[in-house]
Formats: C-alpha cells, structure tokens, sequence
C-alpha cells in the first residue's frame, strides 16, 4: 500500500505539517519489517513561500506547491496521477491552501485518478459560501472524510450535508513514547522545586494565555510553589504581523498582577521526545481558548496521551476529549473558576492522580501506531473501493458518467403550495391549465425516492404538498376528484380510473418508503378510505396502477389477508384479458396498444412477488418480451406513439412518443431485475432510460439540462419543446431508479452471496 501525502511539513513550522508527518511515520511503524517506511510512500507539501527552496525538505518529499501558485496545484495533481501511489491523504486547514479560503485545492483534487482520503482538521459551524462549497467538494471527490470528533459528524451531516457513511471518526494520535524514569526537565530552573502549570503550541492571542496568567494570584496565594510554563514559539504569522507583542502583553500583565515570578517562558518548538518530559513533569496542563469553535486540538489530545492532568475550557474537542473524568472544564476567560479548580487539584493528590491514571489509559489507543493501522485500513478500502468500482463502471451496463445531476429546479417552479402544475408553456408554468390528481400522486412517488436516496431537504418539503393536494380531492366516500382549477376550484365530481390507481400507487409507495411515521399514517387513513372502490374498477391500467399499490402496501403489511385477496381480485381481470387476447403473433392483453403499456406487464410481476403465483409471473415474463421486441428492436426504444396506437396486424406508429411510456418501461426492466437478478433486465432499462437522453429515432434530447425539465414528448418533425410535470416527472422517477439499480448491481457484484439468498 502505497500512499500520497498532501499537506504542509516540517521543517515549517505548522501543526498540520507536525500531524502529517506522525502520520507518515505511524503508517510506517505497523511495517518494521520494511524498516518503518514504505517505499513508493511521498510527500507533496504545501510552502507558504514563492521559493521552491524556503524549507529544508526531507528525502520523502517529493514536490512541493506553493501556496499561491495555481499552476502548482494543477501540475502536483498530474504528479500523482503518474506516480506508482495506490491512495491518496489530504491534510485539510483552510488556511495551508491559497485562494479564498483555500479554494485552490479543489483543481486538483478533481483531477486526481486515485482514491483520496480526506483528514478534515476545521468544520466550522458557520462557514461562508465559500467554505462551505469547499467541503462539499472535497466529500465529494473524497473516498472517506476523516475527522477527530463525534461533533465534527454531527456538523458534516447537518451543516454541509454529508452523508453520514462517507465520515470516519479516527481520534488524534499521540507519540507512542513513556516518561522517563529519570525526567530531566524536572531539573530545569522552572520546574526544580516547583509545582508546575503547562501551557504548550504555537503561541496566539486566541490562545486565551492571558486567563492563566489572570488566575495565578489566587492560585499563588495558596500555592506560592506553582509555576506556568508557556512552552513554545510565537506563531510564524503573528511574529510577521506583530512581533512578540502579545508575549509581551503577557509578561507586562503578569508584573502588573504581582506574578511575574510565577510566569516562565520556554520559547523553542520542540521534539515529541522531549515534549513527553515536558507534559510528565507539571503538575496541571492547561488549554484556556477563547471560545467553543475548536473541532481538534493536537495539544490537548498529546497531554491526555502523556497522561497528564488536564484542565481546559469547553472548546468543542475538549468537552469529548476530557469527559468521563478524564480532565476538568472551566468556562471561557473565567479565570476564578480556573483558579478554584488548579487549588482543589493542587490541594489533593489522589484526585490529580486519578485524572492522570484515566487520561493515561484512554492515551493508549491514541498512541500513533495504533492509530496509523486504523489510516492503513482505510486506505486498503479506499484503495480497493477505488478500483472495484472502476472495474464496475468499466463493466457496467449503467453508465451514471453520461447522467445529468439530478435536480428539483423545474419540480420546485412547477410547484406552489397547492400542488405541481400539470403544464407548462416551455419551461414556464401554465397556470391556466391548473393541477391534476395524476402529477401529484408522480410527484409524491418521486419525492419520497429523491428524499431517501440523498436525504434531500428540498425533497422532503416537498412531500406534505403532493400528500395534501390527494387529500384534497379525495371525497367523503373515499374517490377521487383528479383536476382542480388554478383558483382551487373542483372541475370534476370523480376522476378517471388512471388517476385513482396512479394515486393508490403512489399511497402505496409512501407507506412502504417514507421515511416519517406521521406520513405514513396519514397515507394509511387514505389508503384505507380508497378500499371500498376496488371493486368497481373497470379498466386494465386502473386496475394495474392499484395493484402496484397495493404490493407496495403488502410490502410492510403482508400479513393483511384482506389487501392480499383485493390484489387477487384486481390481477385476474389482467391474466383473464392475456388468455382472451393473445396469440402466436400477439402476446398482448388487448386487441391494440394504447398508452402506458409496460404498466400491465409491471403489475403482474409486483402481484406475483407478493403471492409467488408462477403463471401470474410467466404471463407478466411474456408480455414483457413481446413489449421489448417492438419496441426496443432497432438498438433504442421507440415507445408506441399516440397517433392511432398500435393495432394488431397493423403498423406500429412512431410518434407521439410520450415520456410516461419510456417510465414505465424503465420501472417494468428494474421490478424484473430485482426479480431475476438478470443482468439483460439492466441494459434494457437503461437503454429505455436513455430515450430521454438522445438515443431515440430522432437523436435529440428531450432532457433539458438549462431548465432541469423534460421536454413533453417526441414529434414527428422534432421535439415538443413544452416542459410539463407529466413528462418531468416521468423524466426523475426513471433517473432515480436507475441510479438505484446501479448500486444494486454493484452490490450484487460486490457480494455475490447476496445473490443466491436473494433467490
């Protein structure tokens, strides 16, 4: 396992470069046998200098970028693409990268062809435009986001939205190092005979040094031995700003409190070595921050491994970090509560030994190496994650590179709060045409798909719209009203039997996929109300849009005898109408085809999952088939057009092609996919899914990717340019299937297993 680094490195002076190059080493150290590093392992680190030549690199870097050069960035990222790297690790602090906000990263990050692993360092609660753009990229292109703490998934998945798998909590490592027996520091003129307080890190005013300071009297007064150290250099960018002002500050503010004896400065950066005699010789280390936005501290989480007694504001990695009484908290720049807490430690040996024991033994699986095993793990998965899917989309009948992303744009300006719109004029709303039972009951079924597949939030508001508008037109008896004016006027007592199955579906559909209770109840009530008029359907594609629903109920109430005998009832009329129809020229359920025709075939294989009936399945098979062999025979669909349908014996018409046909068509291969697990049912559907795309008889596109629509259909002299909710909506829904039947098919490649006990 070969590995890239990106980030900064020592010798700069960066508590990112010292985090990345412990890392380097740990991943090493779980290899001595290569003598602790990987050959083929590199570094490419980010020089806050133009000069190539600023720092003294070791041999394992290999490039270097500076940070305000764009061009660098571009030329690393083809660096690494021909490097013999399996995996990829970026360190990410918004501050290491140029561009705003350190935007410059993101170029190169989407060019790299290896799998990346990201180590965020900073999530801010409230991160500008910018910010935010860039973690979502970076997730993006990341194979796995690293972080350090359990609020840093809370902000990724809340804030950014993240999807929760893509985060790994790995927690800062510590040096894998014990204190010495004989700890020379303990000699040194600050700490011989002293009990000492430890500050330790690149020094900064958001550091809050100034509240230690601001609690040493209260603290002498009782412990006139006590002694705080301040371990560590300026900050680069402050001594290029201001100089040692703010360590100034401190010394004068210490004079000022009569304390200046009690204050010592060791101002050097120094080895993780000696760092650990510096943390097991005090007494109490302290972080005093000035606020809570502090995702990690990698000197907070090296005194808990040190197993040092630790006393810390509440800055967001402190309160994990120190709970179950592994350390104290004090409120921010509240230095008599610091003082109060270092008096009671200080006063009692047994309390401040058992802070050291607890932060001790959690220390322990912190230490580096074992750390760096969890980084190798990851990246073996990134690493293989990276080229099982590359063998996939290589091998892979769906092709989701030439997709579009998927968008609501169009859903949301075709819906008020009301409903979706039923037309448009283009890509406008045709408001005077108003609503219809039969694109909101789409709508609802699409809703549900785009909310469960990315947790979408435009999604899910929508779905109390679609859910009222059925509500809406639903009538005492438990019907449906279908049409309803602009002005909310009804236009009809009872709608079409299409629309009362397509709404039983869609009923259907959210009780057996919704993600809240509180909706599935409200669609159980009506579901429940709509029973009764079973029985007077008359019409096959009614009667299969119902059944589909009520399969979908069955799905999660299959014990409901009673929905499984309605099914039964609404199935025969199919089976019956095939037997009566067809013939060797003409497997069919009808003397012609009309609309809507992979409907039939997709209801007889939900009705036979639910009973296991074969010869309902065979029928649903069979028809199937004689559906593909018209209209998929010249290598792309040509859906029976609506110009005079299609009769038996007579020629099949090319035009109308509308877009609810190529729907059905992608709904009736995926249902039998998840049926047969034939890879043939994969292709055919999404060869149909592609008719939106441009592989029809016309080769256009009726996708439009400028308004996110569906243009309504195909003409014989080109496209109809109108964008309604029929025809978008019918667009979405075969979108988001394929899209789920692509990651079934990785699945079911992947784990092979699952296959059989599918069967």
């Amino acid at each position: 396992m070969k590995i890239a680094y990106i980030s900064t490195y020592p010798p700069r002076e960066c508590g990112i470069a010292t985090f990345n190059q412990n890392l380097v080493k740990a991943i090493g150290a779980n290899y001595p046998e290569k003598g602790g590093q990987i050959k083929g392992d590199f570094v490419v680190a980010l020089t806050d200098s133009d000069d190539f030549h600023e720092y003294e690199y070791p041999a394992e870097v290999k490039y270097i970028i500076r940070q305000n050069h764009q061009k660098d960035y571009i030329r690393a990222a083809n660096y690494i693409n021909t490097s013999t790297a399996d995996a990829v690790i970026m360190e990410h602090e918004f501050g290491i990268y140029g561009g705003e906000s350190g935007i410059y990263i993101l170029p190169l990050l989407n060019r790299l062809e290896k799998p990346l692993i990201s180590i965020l360092h900073t999530i801010l609660k409230n991160p500008s435009y910018v910010q935010r753009i860039i973690i979502r990229e970076i997730a993006e292109q990341s194979s796995k986001i690293i972080v350090m703490s359990h609020r840093a998934v809370e902000f990724l998945t809340t804030i950014y939205d993240i999807p929760k798998d893509k985060i790994q909590i790995i927690e800062h490592g510590v040096p894998d190092l014990e204190a010495p027996e004989d700890n020379p520091i303990k000699n040194l003129t600050p700490f011989k005979n002293r009990r000492v307080l430890l500050t330790f890190g690149l020094i900064s005013r958001n550091k809050g040094l100034e509240t230690v300071v601001r609690a040493l009297p209260k603290i002498v007064k009782n412990h006139p031995d006590v002694m705080y150290v301040i371990l560590g250099n300026t900050h680069p960018g402050v001594i290029k700003n201001s100089g040692e002002e703010y360590r100034d500050h401190l010394k004068t503010l210490a004079t000022q409190l009569g304390v200046s004896q009690n204050l010592a400065f060791v101002n050097k950066f120094v080895a993780e070595e000696e760092l650990i005699q510096y943390l097991t010789a005090c007494e109490v280390y302290v972080t005093p921050y000035l606020n809570e936005a502090q995702i990690t501290s990698g000197t907070l989480s090296y005194a808990v491994g040190a197993g040092a007694a630790v006393v810390s504001t509440p800055y967001w990695h402190a309160t994990e970090l120190l709970d179950h009484n592994r350390g104290r908290l004090f409120d921010f720049k509240n230095s008599d509560a610091l003082a109060d807490i270092v008096n009671e430690l200080l006063d009692q040996e047994r309390v401040i030994s058992e802070l050291k024991e607890n932060a001790y033994q959690y220390g322990l699986h912190l230490r580096w190496p074992v750390v760096g095993a969890e980084y190798i793990k990851v990246a073996q998965e990134a690493s293989y994650e990276h080229d099982f899917r590359d063998k996939i989309l290589k091998n892979s009948i769906v092709d989701p590179e030439i997709m579009p992303k998927f968008s609501l744009a169009h859903v949301l300006r075709l819906t008020d709060d009301t409903g979706i719109v039923q037309h448009a004029k283009y890509g406008i709303p045709n408001l005077k045409e108003g609503y219809c039972l039969d694109d909101n009951a789409r709508a609802l079924i699409m809703a549900i798909m785009a909310h469960n597949r990315s947790d979408s939030k435009e999604a899910f508001r929508l779905l109390p719209i679609y859910l009222s508008y059925i509500h809406y037109v639903q009538t005492d008896d438990g019907n449906f009203r279908n049409f309803l004016s602009f002005s909310r006027q009804y236009l009809d007592d009872i709608g079409s039997e299409d629309s009362f199955g397509r709404t039983i579906w869609s009923l259907g559909y959210l009780i057996a996929y919704a993600s809240s209770d509180s909706y599935k109840e409200f669609a159980t009530e009506l579901f429940q109300r709509s029973i009764p008029h079973f029985g007077a359907l008359r019409y096959l594609r009614g009667m299969a849009n119902s059944v589909i629903g009520i399969a979908l109920y069955l799905q999660v109430h299959p014990t409901d005898e009673g929905m499984v005998a309605e099914m039964v009832k609404l199935t025969k009329p199919l089976v019956d109408a095939y037997e009566k129809t067809r013939a060797d020229d003409w497997e069919w359920f009808e003397a012609e085809m009309t609309y809507d025709n992979a409907i039939l075939p997709l209801a007889l294989l939900h009705s036979s999952q639910i009973t296991g009936d074969e010869h309902v399945k065979e029928i649903a098979l069979t028809t199937m088939a004689f559906l593909d062999e018209l209209t998929l025979a010249n290598g792309y669909l040509i859906p029976v057009g609506n110009e005079g349908w299609h009769h038996r014996g007579g020629t099949m018409p090319m035009y109308d092609q509308q877009a609810i046909e190529t729907m059905a068509m992608v709904l009736m291969h995926f249902q039998a996919y998840q049926l047969l697990r034939k890879p043939e049912h994969i292709e055919k559907m999404f060869l149909c899914y592609k008719w939106f795309l441009g592989e029809n008889s016309l080769r256009a596109p009726l996708y439009d990717h400028e308004t996110k629509g569906c243009c309504d259909g195909l003409l014989p002299t080109g496209i109809n340019r109108n964008q309604g909710a029929e025809s978008t909506l019918a667009y979405l829904i075969s979108h988001l299937t394929v899209l789920q039947a692509f990651e079934l098919e990785y699945e079911y490649n992947r784990y092979p297993q699952r296959l059989v006990s599918a069967k």
